[in-house]
C-alpha cells in the first residue's frame, strides 16, 4: 500500500477508537488515537498523519472548533464523524476545510474507502513548484499551504478555506482546462450534488480577489462547455 499511516483518531468514543485501529492496522496503516481535540495541532505536528478522523460530537472542543485549530497549521486530510442526519455539521465542517466526512454508525470498510479517496485526491493535487509542501507557486503568485494565504505582488492576504482549496487545484495545473466535475471531486465530494454550481460562486470569489491586481486579474479563465482553467502568463 502507498499510503499507509500514520493515521490520527481523535473521537471520545473508546471503543470506537478501537475498533477503528483494529481494522485499519490489518490494512498497514500506523494509527494513533486521541480521546479528545486538546493535543490535535501539537500531535499532527509531531506525526505528520496522512488523514485525520475527526469526530464533530465531543465533550469541551468539538471537532468543528478543532478543525479550525488544525487548519489554522496543517493542510493534512481531514474526515469528519457526523451524527446521521445532522447535515449542517457536515455544511460547516466542509467550508471549515474537512475534506470529507461519513455518518455514524458507519461500516470500518466504508471508512477506509474514504480515507483511500481522500489521499487520491490530496496526491491528484501535485503542484506545478512545491517547496516543502509549504507552497505553491504559479503564474507569479504564490499560494502558503500551511498559513492558508495568497501572495500577490508582495501582498498576503487570508483566503476562505473552499476559495482556498479551489486555488491550490488550479494553481497546481497550471494551462490545464478542468472540468467542473474534477474539480468537485478534488475540492469536495462529487457525491455532494448540493455544490454542483457553487463552484462558479467560488470561481467569482476568486476573481474578484484577483482583478485589483491588472497582471492577474485573467489569471482564471473560463473554458465554455468544460470548466475553468488557470492562466500561467496572462
Amino acid at each position: 500500500m502507498t499510503n499507509n499511516g500514520p493515521v490520527l483518531i481523535i473521537d471520545d468514543d473508546e471503543k470506537l477508537r478501537e475498533l477503528v485501529e483494529e481494522y485499519l492496522v490489518e490494512y498497514d496503516y500506523k494509527v494513533h488515537t486521541l480521546p479528545s481535540g486538546m493535543k490535535a495541532v501539537e500531535t499532527i505536528s509531531d506525526i505528520s498523519p496522512c488523514v485525520v478522523i475527526l469526530d464533530v460530537m465531543m465533550p469541551g472542543k468539538d471537532g468543528l472548533e478543532v478543525l479550525r485549530d488544525i487548519r489554522a497549521t496543517s493542510s493534512v486530510p481531514v474526515i469528519m464523524l457526523t451524527a446521521k442526519g445532522e447535515d449542517m455539521d457536515r455544511i460547516i465542517g466542509l467550508e471549515l476545510g474537512a475534506d470529507d466526512y461519513i455518518a455514524k454508525p458507519f461500516n470500518p470498510r466504508e471508512l477506509l474507502a474514504r480515507i483511500k479517496a481522500v489521499l487520491r485526491r490530496s496526491e491528484a493535487v501535485s503542484p506545478v513548484r512545491q517547496q516543502g509542501a509549504r507552497t505553491i507557486e504559479a503564474g507569479g503568485m504564490i499560494l502558503n499551504v500551511a498559513k492558508q494565504t495568497l501572495i500577490i505582488d508582495g501582498d498576503e492576504m487570508e483566503i476562505a478555506p473552499t476559495e482556498f482549496r479551489l486555488l491550490k487545484v488550479l494553481m497546481s495545473h497550471v494551462d490545464t482546462a478542468m472540468t467542473r466535475d474534477e474539480l468537485m471531486d478534488m475540492v469536495w465530494d462529487k457525491d455532494f450534488s448540493a455544490y454542483d454550481r457553487s463552484i462558479d460562486v467560488h470561481i467569482s470569489k476568486l476573481r474578484s480577489m484577483l482583478k485589483k491586481y491588472e497582471k492577474h486579474a485573467k489569471r482564471i479563465k473560463t473554458v465554455w462547455g468544460t470548466g475553468y482553467m488557470f492562466i500561467g502568463d496572462a
